[in-house]
């Protein structure tokens, strides 16, 4: 799994933090952007979150896309047209161009991150996952803090080669998209089979691991019927949440420090503090969730913290309090995307699950439309720079609170488990009845029992 780990996550992290970048970067165009084009805040807001628009349409179409042709020809293809899209935001000349090149930004990056979850499912059993994923989170936590840096900088290229600063901050961070697309190509395997790193032994053993280790009650089936599995909109609508949170304090952070009155470069630099935080905790909390429940207290007591920052950052009147409030609630946000991602591949699998995992992502991600729109909204309405917080402050209220029910939940279907066992077992003193195979099944559901060696 280590050897795995090693050939297939340096490439995803790098294509993650490229493709976050790329959403980030209206942020800190908008600095300049905005008056350059004589834009207000709530069209420049609309326009930016048209680039939801374009994910939600055609999100699961590009993503069994990806499950019919392959991760590598599919995710090459996303990156190039992505980054020439982000380069054609450079050249914007008016309001209605930027809002259709947002627009066509949203559907050339449309299965980029459902598909690279989806592609992780097959190659990492379930134990390994959570882990996985929060070293994938890196991606965006690292994009989040380099793209602030990177912003900063770059508006400071201002008149460089005739070029505005909010152009070569499109241009710069379009770039490496298409540079990476020719790497995809011939670095990512497209399978285990394909994989020449392992040897036959080794991939033998990994198809058998995940043989093993694929749900009893997961749906197969239609595709498209994930559109109305109930399953799929409870999880979309937990990432919905995330999404408002993470895009909204993302997008008005560098407006709300541009309140403090610093330059470009300091701007940059303070905006990288709370993904830089999220960096840190991502390396150590990820391979602490092993199991279910654990998940759930997670995702309880993150959110809970997160509401806690969020809140003190709107209501304290320190700039220095208030910042710090917003470094650990930034991070929190963060955090809740490893442990969201390593459940919705318990309930499904094939080409259900690769479109399940891209209709909870595309209807979650219309929480980036919302928060988009919600935070200049806020900041309008009420005069004020901080008070637009209280949105990801809502949003972690309730993401805490259904942890906590989640954690009740899965309390009570272990318990149930355990009282199976037990009858069993019983039953096998008593004499009365053979109950083998029950037994077996029981231990077969065992999070532990699916990963002890096994003999013949």
């Amino acid at each position: 799994m280590k050897k795995v780990a090693w050939r297939l996550m340096p490439l995803l992290i790098v294509m993650f933090l490229v493709s976050f970048i790329d959403r980030q970067n209206v942020g800190f165009a908008k600095l300049d952007m905005v008056h350059a084009l004589h834009m207000s805040e709530a069209a420049y807001g609309l326009g930016a979150s048209l680039f939801f628009i374009g994910y939600l349409l055609f999100e699961i179409p590009s993503t069994l896309a990806l499950h019919k042709y392959g991760a590598r020809v599919w995710l090459a293809r996303i990156m190039f047209t992505w980054g020439a899209v982000t380069i054609l935001l450079g050249f914007t000349s008016s309001l209605p161009m930027f809002y259709v090149l947002r627009f066509m930004l949203g559907v050339a990056e449309a299965g980029f991150y459902p598909g690279v979850i989806y592609y992780l499912t097959l190659w990492f059993p379930q134990i390994y996952r959570t882990r996985v994923l929060g070293v994938f989170t890196l991606g965006s936590a690292l994009a989040n803090m380099l793209g602030a840096l990177v912003g900063g900088l770059l508006l400071n290229l201002n008149g460089t080669l005739g070029l505005a600063g909010w152009q070569w901050v499109f241009i710069a961070t379009g770039a490496p998209a298409i540079l990476l697309t020719l790497i995809v190509m011939v670095y990512l395997p497209g399978s285990i089979d394909e994989a020449k790193f392992l040897s036959a032994a080794q991939k033998t053993k990994l198809n058998d691991m995940m043989r093993r280790d694929a749900p009893a009650n997961a749906t197969h089936g239609n595709p498209l019927a994930a559109l109305w599995d109930v399953r799929v909109l409870l999880f979309a609508a937990t990432y919905m949440l995330m999404s408002t949170s993470l895009y909204g304090v993302t997008y008005w952070l560098p407006t709300l420090v541009k309140g403090f009155g610093v330059s470009s470069t300091i701007n940059g630099l303070l905006n990288m503090m709370p993904w830089g935080l999220a960096v840190l905790l991502l390396l150590w909390l990820p391979g602490k969730l092993r199991h279910d429940r654990v998940v759930y207290k997670a995702i309880a007591a993150i959110g809970l913290l997160g509401l806690v920052c969020f809140a003190s950052s709107a209501l304290l009147d320190s700039n220095v309090l208030r910042f710090g409030a917003l470094v650990v609630g930034g991070a929190c946000i963060t955090l809740l995307y490893p442990c969201f991602w390593s459940l919705p591949p318990k309930f499904f699998q094939g080409a259900r699950a690769a479109a399940s995992v891209a209709a909870i992502n595309s209807i979650g991600n219309l929480g980036g439309f919302f928060g988009q729109n919600l935070m200049p909204y806020v900041g309008k309405v009420t005069q004020s720079n901080v008070t637009p917080m209280l949105v990801p402050a809502a949003c972690l209220a309730v993401l805490g609170v259904g942890g906590l029910v989640a954690v009740s939940w899965q309390r009570k279907r272990d318990l149930a488990s355990e009282d199976g066992l037990q009858r069993a077992v019983a039953v096998q003193e008593d004499g009365s009845e053979d109950p083998g195979a029950g037994i077996d099944q029981m231990l077969d559901l065992h999070p532990d029992h699916m990963h002890m060696p096994q003999q013949k």
